[in-house]
This record gives C-alpha cells, structure tokens and sequence, in this order.
C-alpha cells in the first residue's frame, strides 16, 4: 500500500505522446527500463565520478554511482510508503547529462557554452530524455511521463521562484530546461514529489559515503584522517571497540558501513518526524508545502558539511587529482572549438543536424550535445585522433 501523498501510478499526468497502457508494467516502471536501456545510461559506465576512469578498475563511476544512488532511494522510498519505482527511475536518470570527465567537464563546457545559452548538467539530462534519444518510432527521447520529467528537472528543488501574487516569477532557465518546459509545464515554482526528494537525499548519501571509500583506497588519506572527524571517527572508534585487531580493509568497510547505515536511519527518521507533523494527503500537497520533507536532520547535515570540507581538500583539490583535471579540462577546450570550425568531422548521423543548423548559437547546442555524450575514453581516443 502507498501513502496518501506518494505518487500513485494511475495517477499519472501521462505522457507527452499517448501510448497504450502496459498490461505488466506500471507507468513509472516503464520509465525506468526505458532509462536503463537508454544510450546515455550505458555510456555513464565510462565518465568520471572523481577519478577517470582509466586511474583504476575499483573506483567508482558515473554508472556504479547511480546505482548505488538508486539503491538508497529504493530503499528510503519503501520504508516511507512512497512508489519505489518512481524514486528509482529518477535517481537512475539523474546524471545522464553528465560530461565525460565529471565536473570538471562540466566547467570546461559550461565556459566554452557562455555565448550560447551555458551548459548545466541537470538541464542536460532532460534534453537527453525529450530529445537526444532517437530509437522510438513515434517521438524523439523516451517520453517519460509527467512525473519522472518533474523529478528530473527538479530533484533538488523548485527553479522558478514565485512572485509576489503567488505565480511564477520568471527567470532565466537552461535553454535545454526552458525548451522541455515551453513543451510541458514542469511547474518549476514549486517543490518535486517525494520520491524525487528522496532521490536527491540518495545522490548526497551515496557520494558521501562512496567518495570515502574511493580516497582510502587511492592513498589520498587514511583512516586515522578519519578518525579525527565527526561520524566517520566513532564509527571506527564503535568498530575497534567491538572488532580489536580487525584486518585493516574490514576495519574501513565495517566502519563505514556504520557512516552509511548512520546517514539512512536519519533520513527516515526526519522524514517520518515530518509527515507525522504534517500529514500531507496528497502529492500536490507535498509539492506546495514550500520546503523539502526528506532531509538530513540538521546536527548530521553539520557533521556532513565538515566530512564534505575535508573531501573537497584532501580529494578534490589534491594536486594529482588537479593535475589530472587540467589534463582534462584541455581535451574539452581542444575537441569543442575543433568542432565548431568543423562539424563536417561530427559523425555521419549527426550531420543532419548540423545541415539544419540556422546559426552558430544551434550549431553550438548540437556539438555542446556530441561533447557531452562523450566518455572519458572516447573523448581522449578522439583528441589523440584529432589534435595529437
């Protein structure tokens, strides 16, 4: 049984292009598999999380983080009552429009994009599934329906502010945000459904604990880093009481196993605390209700914030990692500005495309597109291939 205020699958807006009914899947389930056997999904299997992918077999991925993303947001979902097929479906999608090479990616593109409307990755995940994937004979995208696009587009809250009379306020969207939503009104000034929050709380819960793992294991700082901080220092700490002399790798899973299963109980907990308050009947009263039902309570987001300072040190600034970010940042900057003088050496199913471009600010848009999708693997092949 669902919650009164989870979204209900006969409940569904729908879809942009009608299609028949599934006789075994609900709409929300159909969504998901169609982003699992999406192009843009298996490509995340070969995009930086925070170390390239050729640095090592055992780090995580853009792929490998999103399932772990959608496992938390399964699980959350569950436990409160809410459609655990929606909540996986948008934590599994969350990422898709991610450049090769991460955030670092990101930025190279973003600047290399000011002229043209900008680049923003969440923006670039709705272009990716209303547009980019072309395998339906009906329509362009995977016309997801109304629900998943919404977690999509604003997981991590509303995007449009609202004005004084209560409406909209109008402000400046991603183009490839603003383009979906003159199709369908995303409702962009208010709040996104619980599953969607959960499926932003699963991507800070999953990072957080995974990007610990990932900097042991390269060396960038070691347990006893760990131990001087909040949450992962008692989680040793409760590991060495209970396990004294415990091989080192068990100590440093069973403890930060502890770090995760410490950041999920919180979730549930203030989540529960709040819809007891509460008492939301509906989904549209949880998007109205004006700030987020599923959040960290606010000594562990204060603990969080010290863990994720320490991260963005030790781990994302470190010199090789920065090292390799300027590597990087140079591929985009060489490979971008190549294919705008010469979009003729995009491939052949992009050249249509580019033939109905009209001017440089769309001609930008399709190769900011091609970057994008890139992994890291193959945008290095091509910049060896192209630019030596």
């Amino acid at each position: 049984m669902l919650a009164p205020y989870a979204c209900q699958p006969g409940a569904s807006r729908g879809r942009l292009h009608p299609e028949r009914m599934s006789s075994f899947r609900s709409p929300f389930q159909r969504d998901r598999d169609r982003i699992i056997h999406s192009s843009a999904f298996r490509r995340l299997k070969h995009k930086t999380q925070v170390f390239v992918e050729h640095e090592g077999d055992y780090y995580r991925t853009r792929l490998t983080h999103s399932i772990e993303v959608a496992q938390v947001a399964r699980t959350i979902a569950g436990v409160l009552g809410l459609n655990t097929d929606l909540a996986e479906c948008i934590a599994l999608a969350h990422d898709l429009g991610h450049t090769p090479f991460g955030h670092t990616g990101e930025d190279a593109l973003g600047l290399l994009m000011q002229p043209y409307g900008g680049f923003d990755h969440n923006a670039q995940a709705i272009r990716i599934v209303t547009r980019l994937e072309r395998h339906y004979a009906d329509f362009d995208g995977l016309n997801l329906t109304w629900e998943s696009l919404e977690g999509i587009a604003k997981h991590n809250g509303p995007l449009v502010r609202p004005g004084p009379d209560g409406g909209p306020v109008e402000a400046e969207l991603p183009y490839a945000l603003a383009e979906a939503n003159a199709a369908w009104d995303l409702e962009l000034d208010t709040y996104a459904s619980a599953e969607a929050q959960v499926a932003a709380i699963a991507d800070d819960v999953a990072y957080s604990h995974h990007d610990l793992h990932d900097g042991l294991r390269s060396g960038l700082f070691d347990e006893n880093d760990l131990m001087q901080l909040p949450v992962t220092g008692p989680a040793f700490a409760e590991v060495d009481a209970l396990y004294p002399g415990l091989e080192p790798m068990r100590r440093r899973h069973e403890a930060l196993r502890r770090v995760f299963g410490r950041m999920v109980e919180d979730v549930i907990a203030v989540a529960q605390g709040r819809l007891e308050a509460a008492r939301p009947q509906s989904v549209e009263e949880i998007r109205g209700m004006g700030a987020t039902v599923i959040r960290f309570s606010k000594p562990l987001y204060q603990e969080l914030k010290a863990i994720r300072s320490f991260l963005f040190h030790r781990m994302y600034r470190a010199p090789s990692v920065m090292k390799e970010r300027a590597k990087v940042t140079q591929v985009v900057n060489d490979l971008f500005p190549l294919f705008m003088a010469r979009p003729e050496l995009l491939p052949a199913e992009w050249r249509a495309d580019v033939a109905a471009a009209a001017d440089e600010v769309t001609l930008a848009r399709i190769v900011a597109d091609y970057v994008a999708g890139m992994t890291d693997r193959f945008a290095l092949q091509e910049h060896t291939r192209l630019c030596g």
